[in-house]
């Protein structure tokens, strides 16, 4: 594990796996650097991969106020490491972070490839809207248990029976730690709206991925964002769901950042 210096002085940490051209690894929502790390060494036999810890998230740290632009000056940091231009890959609400870096910094990101951002088009079937305010107040109540059922009943929609039984899972307490990060990837999405104007000035070459076996909405979004993109595509892998195999990933990003 290394550390790098954000801008406003938070410390990021990252994995830094084999030698060959860059590419930074950008987690989803609740999870932290370990969600990537089997994609990240199945990468690192073409790629030199920066698999990093968003900001709040286990090793790297955290400085309030939290913005959107702070985790973007996170990305430009670790790029900076891999010698100021990469290749940038992000899942779900860490996809949407992704763009929204490769907005930002244009001349900093060679290629750009999105797992399932999670926009939805269909208006009446979006999170609340004061969703990140939500969290904020469960966390700051000492409620992170609360938050992690929010999160999982209204925002991800898993069923009843599944959020009544996950407190006695091994991994609820991981989710209770990352539980005041949950506003930062809800600030992200906004109001869940695909951002048509914004993805317009997106340049970089840009794949947008989803899953045969998810939602059909998520291909539905994929398809929208890559027509919004100037020089988007999209493409289904056929049997994945929204919890990727990274062994049917990592030939599909291989074969994107090569071309």
């Amino acid at each position: 594990m290394k550390k790098v210096t954000s801008k406003d002085g938070t410390p990021i940490a990252f994995d830094q796996l084999c030698d060959g051209p860059p590419v930074v690894l950008v987690c989803g929502g609740s999870v932290d650097r370990s969600s990537n790390a089997p994609l990240a060494a199945l990468l690192a036999k073409r790629f030199t991969v920066f698999n990093y810890d968003r900001r709040g998230r286990s090793d790297s740290g955290d400085t309030p106020p939290y913005a959107v632009e702070r985790e973007v000056e996170d990305i430009d940091a670790v790029i900076s490491m891999a010698g100021g231009s990469a290749f940038l890959y992000g899942t779900s609400s860490g996809a949407v972070l992704a763009l929204e870096a490769a907005r930002q910094l244009p001349a900093r990101i060679k290629k750009l490839a999105l797992w399932e951002p999670p926009f939805i088009l269909d208006e009446s079937r979006r999170p609340p809207a004061d969703t990140a305010t939500t969290y904020r107040e469960l966390v700051a109540a000492g409620r992170r248990g609360d938050a992690v059922e929010y999160f999982m009943a209204k925002v991800v929609g898993l069923p009843a029976e599944f959020v009544a039984q996950a407190r006695n899972a091994p991994w609820w307490p991981a989710q209770e730690a990352l539980a005041h990060t949950l506003a930062y990837d809800a600030t992200i999405m906004g109001d869940y709206s695909l951002p048509v104007e914004r993805a317009a000035s997106v340049t970089a070459p840009t794949l947008v991925i989803a899953g045969g076996a998810s939602p059909a909405f998520m291909r539905e979004t994929a398809q929208a964002l890559a027509d919004a993109l100037p020089n988007g595509q999209a493409r289904t892998l056929e049997g994945q769901t929204h919890d990727i195999d990274p062994k049917a990933l990592a030939p599909v990003l291989e074969a994107f950042f090569k071309a």
